[in-house]
């Protein structure tokens, strides 16, 4: 997806994550009165504050479904998920709140899959097709008949028409249509997976590839409609701070400029500790852990030729992918702590007691904390979207809080730059001149999933070699993730601001020797 297709994917997505959409209006309603719930619902009262919430949310006529009882039928289903929840089945009676005594406690993980697509959301937007609109001319020259090599265009009336029965949907039409008179109709949620996991049901509506999935939530966030939502457990979250356990939060560099831009690293420590978090933590930390560890790695087994290339592990999508898509790279793969794991290390090792919250802009770190193959030590993940629903539902403002000073925790620039795009890769490459200086340095990277896909296409064909490859799932790095709340144009210069203003630039090597298992 590299030059001007790529470009103009990351602008759309862009564009639409910069507008305050009525769909994410409506997440933060679910996430505030779920959150509302977990602070203060009783016991007794539960079940009906549950039942409640699709009537507060759609209160006397429906705005934007044909009928009031569709748009609470939809909104009953993001309750469920937003309580951690599977989408009740289409075919049998399940009542709104079945299962949810079983989630009623902090130690409530997701359970697969945790993308889900919403049944009733859903548009059954027509997938890859071309159809000639109202701005044909009819003009004499024809160039779509005589680009189209199946012969599916003809007159009909005096304007083109496409017989979907003999097209290809190979594009030359619309390419050569001189009044851009032919629309290609794609699913945005199908265009957006990088992965191929969007299939229809025997309806017309999405469905989701599990599969296939690698839960980057690209697919979430693209949907104009709203249909597609992941679990959240926001609800057991709030329930564990209302009850004054010791928790900690651990909160990833892309956190700056996601709850408005006057709102500072020390305003926005002063909002968590409000809503009742003991100490923070930046992931930054556990960053500059991985990317010395990853220089030396890089030294050792790449620059001698004892690894062909090797494949940075810090995002789960982009992990995930090339263990299910290349199982031959598997070994390639860093075997190194990511940097929520190792930053929830540290936090247990200086805490043992305390609960682990991962706040950031993933939704497939939702997943990586509740695998089996490595010990997380993270306890709950919630994203900056869902964070606002908490805030909301206590009645906190971001930036009227007081600027408290930051505590010197030792993040550099390096990692706190892991947030964007090629920050890995410039994260290690920093680390690889000071230590290594005379070891010649090859990092390339890749964002968004399709992307990557050709970058690891290229590897295995052995057209790169003694490299280090940083993958994102997400268009322009974590900052571009699904859980976030701000445009990718504004955060990221905020973002490089405040990395420009970091010191140190890089970790000490010291770091290293820190004992995390």
């Amino acid at each position: 997806m590299r030059g001007k297709h790529f470009k103009h994917f990351l602008k759309r997505r862009t564009f639409m994550r910069n507008l305050d959409t009525p769909v994410k209006q409506i997440r933060r309603k679910i996430f505030t009165e779920i959150a509302k719930i977990g602070f203060e619902s009783t016991d007794e009262s539960l079940i009906h504050d549950i039942e409640s919430i699709p009537y507060n949310i759609v209160e006397e006529r429906a705005k934007y479904r044909e009928s009031i009882y569709r748009e609470r039928a939809v909104a009953s289903e993001r309750v469920r998920l937003a309580m951690g929840l599977s989408l009740r089945p289409e075919n049998r009676s399940v009542h709104l709140t079945d299962g949810v005594k079983s989630s009623n406690i902090d130690e409530k993980y997701y359970e697969p899959p945790l993308m889900q697509v919403i049944p009733s959301a859903c548009s059954a937007c027509e997938s890859n097709k071309y159809e000639v609109s109202n701005m044909c001319r009819g003009c004499v020259a024809h160039p779509c008949i005589q680009t189209c090599p199946k012969g599916a265009i003809s007159m009909v009336d005096g304007k083109s028409f496409i017989d979907q029965d003999k097209c290809i949907h190979c594009g030359r039409c619309k390419a050569v249509c001189p009044y851009d008179a032919i629309a290609h109709k794609e699913r945005p949620c199908e265009r957006a997976c990088g992965v191929k996991a969007i299939e229809s049901d025997e309806q017309g509506r999405a469905s989701i590839n599990q599969d296939k999935c690698v839960s980057c939530g690209m697919c979430m966030v693209s949907c104009p409609f709203g249909a597609i939502s992941d679990k959240s457990q926001i609800f057991q979250l709030a329930h564990a701070l209302r009850e004054g356990t010791e928790i900690i939060a651990e909160v990833a560099p892309a956190y700056i400029n996601q709850f408005g831009e006057d709102v500072t690293p020390g305003k926005f420590r002063s909002a968590l500790t409000q809503l009742g978090f003991s100490n923070i933590y930046e992931v930054a930390l556990g960053a500059d852990i991985g990317c010395i560890s990853e220089a030396h790695h890089y030294a050792k087994e790449v620059a001698t030729g004892n690894l062909p290339f090797l494949l940075t592990s810090c995002c789960p999508s982009w992990s995930v992918m090339a263990k299910k898509y290349f199982p031959a790279m598997i070994d390639n793969i860093s075997q190194e702590l990511t940097p929520m794991v190792a930053t929830a290390r540290i936090v247990k090792k200086e805490h043992p007691h305390a609960k682990v919250v991962f706040i950031g802009p993933c939704a497939s770190k939702k997943l990586e904390a509740m695998r089996h193959s490595v010990r997380s030590d993270v306890d709950f993940v919630i994203t900056f979207e869902e964070l606002w629903g908490l805030f909301d539902a206590r009645d906190i403002i971001p930036s009227a809080c007081e600027d408290i000073p930051e505590e010197t925790q030792a993040a550099t620039a390096a990692g706190r730059g892991y947030a964007i795009a090629g920050g890995v890769a410039g994260a290690i490459e920093a680390c690889l001149k000071e230590y290594y200086p005379d070891v010649p340095v090859h990092i390339e990277h890749a964002e968004s999933l399709a992307e990557c896909k050709k970058v690891l296409t290229l590897a295995k064909a052995g057209k790169i070699k003694n490299c280090m490859i940083e993958g994102m799932a997400c268009p322009g790095g974590c900052i571009g993730g699904a859980g976030t709340n701000a445009g990718f144009a504004k955060t990221s210069k905020a973002l490089k601001k405040y990395v420009d203003g970091s010191d140190p630039k890089i970790p000490s090597q010291e770091l290293e020797n820190l004992e995390l298992n």
